[in-house]
């Protein structure tokens, strides 16, 4: 009798981009004998990194909207096993997954190893805190959805204590500090912003009121400097009309329990601080068997998107380091992950025939940051015009559809269409942030 033998497909990390490649590959491949696809994450639930900001304010409650991996793997053919990666054997191609323990730190799952043929590498990024002085004792990431629920508790809990205290203190204030004029940060200023504004509405509920001040900390000389300078200033208008504070070229040096303090001598109060300054790839990416790195943890891949010494492990997302007109990377974006998970689709496909593999070339359709319900601003970019600015309602709906397009990316149109309806009635009967 004979037996085929099966082509092992393992993708490591279920967020935007890892997510929708096992997805569209357990589809695709879901009736064939010769192929596994197997999804590995630490996380059971996927929610997209996008809306962390949202998740921190209260405004996006991820008990609804996170995705289980395991109803995923079931609705599209593939696995999925719960784990963190521990090292890469590549001569035998196989991983080791960490043993997991519970809070209570009894062993769960002992240490596994899994065999793959193909492996995709889709594990993020997380924040980079350069070495300054006080940030993993005093500040809050956004990189994860416990970590975006952990902000949120405590900004619930601070003002929980504000609204619990006595009378003597009149409009106490509470200050918010965001170290980081990147997307994340100016969305999460937008974002607190506007529920202060609808918390001011409880006030009769209350019988208490607060001032909210948050400000922004960049040490480049504008906001949001790695996007177009006019893009920059528009959003730095609309900021400063919302009553956020913005500090520009202020390199932070050292955050303690209630400041922040900058090169020049700045000590700014802040009650939360909140760290988003920049990206790196995961730790764990050092063990990777000797696959090459670059200065901020990311694998180096080809064109191909397949690692620069072993052409059976690729890299996509926010942990690979992909070359983009000339000496610059592929910028970290939902985009382009996006577009890479596209590819690999194709190149897998290629791969299982013997065929060539296609070559990533990154398109930059532009970027749109959101300032909540405020407004939205950004740029579109295409073949014919070049680059086009849109802001207010244009714009929000583009940004609204990128997240429609990672829906339909992993559930199809019909599926999106009613998660779209149930959301709609969802919050005409709860109110619009979340206050536990």
């Amino acid at each position: 009798m004979n037996t085929v033998k099966q082509h092992s497909i393992v993708i490591l990390g279920g967020g935007a981009a890892g997510l929708a490649l096992a997805s569209k590959i357990g589809r695709r491949y879901r009736r064939s004998k010769s192929v596994r696809v197997m999804l590995v994450d630490q996380q059971l639930t996927h929610v997209w990194k996008p809306l962390l900001h949202e998740v921190a304010a209260g405004s996006f409650d991820p008990n609804v909207n996170e995705i289980s991996f395991l109803a995923q793997a079931k609705r599209c053919g593939f696995k999925f096993r719960l784990g963190s990666l521990s090292g890469i054997d590549r001569k035998e191609k196989r991983i080791t997954l960490a043993p997991i323990y519970d809070e209570q730190n009894n062993l769960l799952s002992k240490e596994r190893n899994i065999s793959y043929d193909t492996l995709v590498v889709a594990v993020g990024s997380v924040s980079n805190d350069f070495g300054v002085a006080g940030v993993n004792e005093h500040c809050l990431y956004l990189d994860t959805t416990q970590q975006a629920e952990n902000f949120h508790k405590r900004l619930v809990r601070t003002y929980t204590q504000i609204f619990s205290s006595d009378q003597s203190v009149k409009d106490p204030e509470l200050h918010i500090s965001i170290i980081g004029a990147g997307a994340t940060g100016v969305e999460l200023a937008a974002q607190l912003r506007q529920i202060a504004d609808l918390l001011d509405t409880y006030g009769d509920v209350t019988e208490h009121s607060m001032r909210l001040n948050v400000r922004i900390v960049e040490g480049a000389d504008r906001i949001l400097p790695a996007l177009p300078e006019n893009l920059s200033v528009a959003t730095a208008k609309q900021l400063k009309k919302l009553g956020v504070e913005i500090y520009t070229s202020e390199v932070v040096t050292e955050i303690n329990e209630n400041a922040v303090h900058t090169k020049s001598g700045k000590v700014i109060p802040s009650n939360i601080s909140v760290w988003a300054a920049g990206i790196k790839a995961p730790a764990l990416l050092q063990h990777t068997n000797g696959l090459e790195l670059n200065k901020i943890n990311q694998l180096l891949v080809k064109d191909t998107l397949q690692t620069t010494l072993d052409d059976n492990i690729f890299a996509i997302g926010d942990c690979a380091a992909c070359i983009w007109e000339g000496e610059k990377y592929v910028p970290p974006r939902a985009q382009s992950a996006h577009q890479q998970a596209t590819l690999l689709v194709k190149s897998i496909r290629n791969r299982l025939k013997g065929d060539p593999l296609p070559v990533f070339e990154y398109r930059d359709y532009g970027s749109l940051v959101s300032l909540g319900s405020y407004s939205t601003v950004g740029n579109l970019m295409g073949n014919v015009i070049k680059t086009v600015r849109i802001e207010g309602f244009l714009a929000r709906l583009v940004y609204l559809s990128l997240y429609k397009m990672h829906q339909v990316s992993l559930f199809g149109y019909v599926r999106t269409a009613l998660f779209t309806l149930s959301n709609i009635f969802r919050r005409s009967v709860h109110p619009e942030i979340k206050l536990h």
